[in-house]
């Protein structure tokens, strides 16, 4: 019996006997060898010691939900909410959450300037401050883009009983509400915080919106699964895009080592009043002309001029080399 007692013991406590027995973990071996590929990873990235920690991206998640609940706080709120309680609700949730995301951002630029978790700098808190204020004095803008973007959707869908079906139910509604906050945090210096709130969308969507993307007012992204913009992409007013559209680079030069270099615009330009179709591809810095529509799965690599209408049958074949792809 006591075997027995102390065989659960050792596989821990409540697992049953028959998956203990036999058991031998060397768990002390498994430690060591862990630690000692953290530290080598560490110091090949210059971070030795202990390292700042990152953005939580549990966190971010309930800072993302909470300010969407504060910009539409009837629908995404607390279904409790009366008139009377409303601004109170508004208010609390705000601050709540701008004090959480207060702290992920701080954890960015401490990682940034790579501070051990006993540093302490004071520009780093005024800095962590500065931005997130500035995004809260962007909320009432960003709550009108979204406005925007709920008629544009409801306008552009027919199977949309209501705009507030839009904005429960349909993705891409979800992910441009949280590429909004992340573009601005993006254009105020955190962007790897930016790039979890995106990621977060990503993940709940399958919508891929680099936070660096411009994009304009009443935008619609339908159905949406498997688009991917990527970050220096300029999109205009009231385009919209279906499932599987991909707004891409075309090669990606490299230095003298053959390492990628970064930045640089490109990503296409798509101008205002556009429509681009289910699976077309548009890869490089290209300009789509105002009012042009891309038919479904089209391979689109040169600029097209205002009210195109471009269709598989219209674009030519192009031989890709030097790197060429997504």
């Amino acid at each position: 019996m006591s075997k027995k007692i102390s065989a659960v013991t050792a596989a821990g406590e409540g697992s049953p006997p028959t998956l203990a027995t036999g058991l031998r973990l060397d768990i002390d071996a498994l430690v060591d060898e862990l630690r000692a590929l953290r530290v080598h990873s560490l110091q090949t990235r210059s971070r030795i010691g202990r390292p700042p920690k990152l953005p939580s991206r549990k966190a971010l998640a309930a800072v993302l939900e909470g300010l969407a609940s504060a910009l539409f706080p009837n629908r995404l709120g607390s279904p409790e909410l009366t008139d009377e309680g409303i601004d109170h609700y508004v208010g609390h949730t705000l601050d709540k959450s701008l004090r959480a995301l207060h702290a992920e951002v701080r954890r960015e630029l401490r990682f940034a300037a790579n501070l051990t978790p006993e540093t302490q700098s004071a520009e780093i808190e005024a800095e962590a401050a500065r931005i997130v204020r500035g995004l809260a004095g962007e909320l009432p803008k960003v709550r009108q883009l979204l406005d925007s973007d709920l008629r544009a959707a409801f306008q552009g869908d027919p199977a949309a009983r209501s705009v507030d079906e839009v904005l429960v139910c349909y993705p891409g509604m979800f992910a441009i509400t949280y590429h909004r906050i992340a573009h601005e945090l993006y254009v105020r210096g955190v962007p790897l915080t930016a790039r979890i709130v995106a990621e977060i969308a990503h993940s709940a969507t399958g919508i891929d919106i680099h936070p660096g993307a411009v994009i304009g007012g009443d935008f619609f992204i339908d159905h949406g699964t498997g688009v991917v913009i990527g970050e220096t992409a300029v999109i205009g007013e009231r385009v919209r895009i279906y499932q599987a559209v991909t707004l891409g680079a075309k090669r990606f030069p490299v230095d003298e080592h053959g390492n990628i270099v970064k930045g640089g615009a490109r990503h296409p330009v798509v101008e205002d009043d556009v429509v681009i179709y289910a699976g077309a591809t548009i890869l490089g810095r290209v300009t789509i002309g105002r009012g042009s529509s891309i038919g479904g799965s089209v391979w689109l690599t040169h600029s097209v001029p205002p009210n195109s209408h471009i269709t598989q049958a219209s674009v030519q074949s192009e031989v890709f080399t030097g790197g060429g792809g997504i």
